[in-house]
């Protein structure tokens, strides 16, 4: 993985191997650091569970899936990243390739704390995913959310995802109206 930050209009090397961090204010962007897996996981429960009901099935489904996404990364399918503030995670973002051929690239765990919205953190962490799959030229990539988050579908629409599906389900152990979006490049 990467560990970069990019400035507001510039570059910034990191000593740390020559790479790139991505500055912008006092927000840190990077790619895996430890404690990422407990910080995204604790993320979506706390949001999830207070806005929208969900509990210990969907948190543990955040954990496990994520861990096992890292543990069988690739540098040249996927994408991790997250975004920091005075050390402390506050947002994240992946892109899962490993269908990237037949399905799509998947984009994954997308969440900025509440009290780090409206800071332009989501827009950067989307911008980072989606070039990232225009780089590696995938043909199409998706997500899965649900009816409800307005400001996330907005800012989806923002950069030319359109909904191609949406049903009732529980992937996420309640019942909701699951949408699926898709960027078609």
């Amino acid at each position: 993985m990467v560990d970069y930050m990019i400035g507001i209009n510039y570059l910034v090397p990191n000593s740390n191997e020559g790479l790139f961090l991505m500055i912008m204010g006092d927000v840190r962007f990077s790619g895996y650091i430890p404690g990422a897996i407990g910080r995204i996981a604790e993320l979506h429960g706390t949001y999830y569970s207070k806005h929208w009901g969900f509990d210990l099935f969907f948190e543990s489904k955040v954990a496990i899936e994520l861990s096992e996404f890292l543990r069988r990364f690739n540098e040249a399918t996927d994408g991790f990243w997250v975004a920091s503030v005075e050390e402390k995670i506050v947002g994240s973002i992946a892109i899962d390739g490993v269908r990237h051929d037949s399905k799509g690239a998947h984009l994954r765990w997308f969440i900025v704390a509440l009290e780090n919205r409206e800071q332009g953190i989501g827009r950067m962490l989307l911008k980072e995913a989606v070039e990232f799959c225009r780089e590696k030229e995938f043909g199409r990539v998706y997500l899965w959310t649900f009816a409800g988050l307005d400001p996330a579908r907005h800012l989806y629409e923002k950069f030319g995802f359109t909904m191609c599906e949406e049903h009732e389900g529980n992937q996420w152990g309640r019942t909701v109206t699951e949408q699926r979006f898709e960027l078609v490049f």
